[in-house]
């Protein structure tokens, strides 16, 4: 399955895998106002050994033949309050 890789101009770390290139009439109103321009970053072959820095591959497939797209949010950042420093004696 091909996918084709777009980077939100208006959310940081955000990126949009659409089924088909430039096809954004499947994206939802309220979610492309959110995400703003899209700008294309990459053409990748999402096969079963396929790995992905951020993202399940088979989750991407699952979206991307139900919904013909799927967006992949930044990380969630950890609070550096709760990480364990190893000071507690």
């Amino acid at each position: 399955m091909q996918a084709y890789v777009y980077k939100s101009q208006r959310k940081a770390d955000t990126y949009v895998y659409l089924a088909v290139r430039d096809e954004f009439a499947c994206l939802p109103e309220p979610l492309r106002a959110q995400l703003g321009a899209l700008r294309f970053v990459l053409e990748v072959a999402l096969t079963p050994e396929r790995k992905l820095a951020q993202a399940d591959p088979a989750v991407v497939r699952a979206n991307l033949a139900s919904r013909r797209f799927h967006v992949q949010f930044p990380p969630t950042s950890c609070d550096p309050m709760s990480e364990d420093w190893g000071t507690d004696g």
